[in-house]
């Protein structure tokens, strides 16, 4: 479970999902195809679609963190779409404006603590902008803050994706053509952000391999970028 600390930005301040015990629920069975392919966008967020997840070290059985889309809500005052990681006692929301234009993180929270970003953070480009040598970067503001509202931090982060290169990958929720990027960061707040991290992304999937290094098992819908 070597990259399990990385899960969670907030390692520095908060436990890491490496830290959290394992739960005993239900929540290792697989999920089913519930959600119509014409609901499903080029970046997946429609409410009520899963996603479940597995460190790619581990055996078959280990039990997976689930991601949810929770649908849209108010975060900084702006209208976001929310995304939920649950699995081993952790918990943590992220919160995005996602469009043709690409995808954007405006902050992230976890029981006690909230992050906010100024400018939004972009994680993908424009739907129409995909191709290997893509690169684009930013820098956004980045502030720490407990439920309370009391600032724990500020600092700067730096961002620059490059896609490398489109293949084919299996994992345990099928075979997808995914666009593999590479991920650099660094930050003045503790290095709260790895610094080089890779992700596997397919259109109407999603991630197919996160920037933490878990691989998708399983969701529970079907689209033309791979199979259930």
């Amino acid at each position: 479970m070597k990259n399990l600390p990385s899960l969670l930005l907030l390692a520095a301040l908060v436990p890491a999902l490496g830290a959290c015990a394992p739960r005993t629920d239900s929540a290792a069975a697989p999920v089913r195809a519930t959600v119509p392919v014409s609901s499903v966008g080029f970046y997946p967020q429609q409410t009520g679609l899963t996603w479940t997840y597995v460190p790619e070290d581990e055996t078959v059985g280990d039990l997976p963190y689930v991601l949810r889309a929770l649908g849209p809500t108010i975060f900084t005052g702006e209208s976001v779409s929310a995304t939920q990681m649950t699995g081993r006692g952790a918990e943590q929301t992220w919160y995005r404006r996602v469009g043709a234009d690409g995808v954007f993180l405006l902050g992230l929270r976890k029981p006690g603590v909230t992050v906010a970003l100024n400018p939004a953070w972009q994680e993908y480009p424009a739907e129409n902008a995909w191709k290997v040598g893509l690169v684009w970067q930013g820098r956004s503001a980045v502030t720490v803050a407990s439920d309370d509202g009391q600032v724990k931090a500020r600092g700067t982060l730096n961002y620059r994706y490059e896609v490398q290169d489109r293949r084919q990958v299996t994992t345990r929720a099928g075979t997808f053509s995914v666009w593999v990027v590479t991920r650099q960061m660094s930050d003045d707040v503790g290095g709260l952000f790895p610094a080089t991290q890779q992700l596997w992304f397919t259109p109407f999937v999603g991630e197919v391999r996160t920037p933490e290094g878990l691989l998708l098992t399983g969701r529970n819908f079907a689209t033309k970028g791979g199979t259930p």
